[in-house]
């Protein structure tokens, strides 16, 4: 969890000093801190008072789905919303809040307990998400797809059931130091339990993991070998299927959080051959408050319970209980079924886009993003340069020379309703590998556009000069 840093100081002027578009309103201090700005006499920059107008021509993936998409449509602080935070939680279409409402007014029930018609319906519903789930990342089958309450709760599944039943002493784990903190410490408390032994692979001279060093660490002692798909913060991308290859020639297992790329592009796990992945639905255009878990199937039957309670068992007799067959063995107790049905519902909207084609105009829009963050002075964007070999996600990290991540962030959004994230990104040790305490974040999503993009780099530049004033 990240910590808010403490309110700055106020500043008082007594005349406007930055280079931007000067509003009539009166008052002359500006207060930073987790709070609205006070109405302010400098720097209330124009910038995004109105979204650009997308240009003539073929209407783009961002404004033909940008309508399906309320929460976009307001003002933020006076200003347009311009959203740059997807990397942290995706925004949802209306199909998806209607899907939630639907289950609520219509058919709100438990699951697989009931034989009356709201409950058969509600375990239809239910079964039928898990199904989509596991057709949209190629699973083999529905039952190789574990609904939990998001990706971390699903990493803590597989490391105290499959890792507390596999893994011992002097046994090697294998990660990299660009992971989420909650692909690190499920592990971290894991090893601490059982003695195993930890190694991280650092960046390469492109700012990417360094795929030569992973394989150098992998050898018969390794057990498993958990990586990120995309990076949250250098958007990157790993050659997943190559390190489960790797990985499997030494007996290793494969763990990828693909929460940053199951929602961007198409995941084939048969094709990746992984043996466990993870993904959260909030980042995918679905509700919060449900994740999945994808395990081999033979995995997964071999698995101790992770949770005990009810619907995980066959029989509880008083001195033993005997467990359901997967996915059920792992689902204890009323699960998220309203959360579950929405996110089938956000995949079937996002196939029905297709993942290539959102995938397609994300790597030219974030190009478009990385090319023109480079006109802002002073910058530095983490992780490696696009190029014709090297496809970049959607997102950049960076900071501006001797103005904290944070202060940025907040001007932004008070001054132009621009959301991006500041902070760690949940990635300490990589943030401290590359030198920096914190970083800032724009990210985008299909439903963004170019002239999104175009309002946040002209709100950053009028930040950056607002800061610069002060030296």
């Amino acid at each position: 969890m990240e910590v808010l840093l403490p309110k700055l100081p106020s500043f008082k002027f007594s005349s406007p000093i930055c280079c931007c578009s000067i509003s009539t309103r009166s008052s002359s201090y500006v207060k930073f801190g987790f709070r609205r700005f006070s109405s302010l006499s400098v720097c209330a920059s124009t910038a995004n008072e109105a979204v650009a107008e997308p240009s003539l021509g073929s209407p783009s993936l961002g404004h033909t789905t940008r309508p399906h998409f309320p929460i976009l449509h307001q003002e933020v602080n006076g200003s347009k919303l311009v959203y740059l935070d997807n990397a942290a939680t995706s925004q949802k279409p209306t199909v998806v809040l209607k899907t939630l409402q639907s289950y609520y007014e219509a058919y709100n029930s438990n699951v697989h307990r009931g034989i009356h018609f709201l409950s058969a319906k509600a375990t239809d519903q239910y079964e039928a998400a898990r199904r989509k789930v596991a057709s949209f990342i190629n699973a083999s089958d529905s039952s190789e797809i574990v609904f939990t309450r998001n990706a971390t709760e699903a990493i803590n599944l597989v490391a105290y059931s499959w890792g507390l039943s596999n893994l011992k002493r002097d046994d090697e784990i294998i990660l990299t130091v660009a992971e989420h903190h909650s692909a690190i410490v499920p592990w971290q408390l894991l090893a601490q339990k059982v003695g195993a032994v930890l190694k991280f692979v650092n960046l390469n001279q492109y700012e990417i993991p360094d795929m030569d060093k992973l394989k150098e660490l992998l050898s018969r002692k390794t057990k498993l070998v958990v990586v990120h798909h995309v990076s949250n913060v250098l958007a990157s991308v790993l050659p997943v299927r190559d390190i489960a290859n790797w990985a499997h020639d030494v007996g290793a297992k494969v763990l990828v959080d693909a929460c940053q790329s199951v929602p961007h592009m198409t995941v084939d796990v048969h094709s990746l051959n992984v043996d466990f992945l993870v993904a959260s639905s909030h980042k995918m255009c679905g509700p919060t408050g449900v994740g999945f878990l994808y395990g081999k199937i033979d995995l997964l039957s071999s698995m101790p319970p992770f949770l005990g309670g009810g619907e995980m068992i066959s029989d509880v007799f008083l001195d033993h209980s005997t467990y359901a067959e997967p996915p059920s063995r792992f689902e204890a107790g009323t699960p998220a079924i309203g959360e579950a049905i929405g996110l089938g519902a956000a995949i079937d909207y996002l196939s029905g886009i297709g993942m290539q084609t959102i995938h397609d105009y994300e790597v030219e829009l974030g190009r478009y993003l990385y090319e023109r963050l480079l006109s802002i002075p002073n910058i530095r964007i983490y992780g490696p340069a696009p190029s014709e070999k090297i496809k970049r996600a959607a997102l950049c990290s960076f900071n501006v020379e001797n103005i904290h991540a944070t202060d940025l962030a907040t001007f932004l959004d008070q001054q132009h309703g621009v959301a991006i994230r500041s902070g760690h990104h949940c990635t300490q040790p990589l943030h401290r590998y590359l030198g920096v305490n914190a970083s800032a974040r724009a990210s985008l999503y299909f439903y963004n556009t170019k002239e999104d993009v175009d309002n946040f780099i002209q709100a950053l530049n009028d930040t950056v000069n607002f800061f610069s004033s002060f030296k």
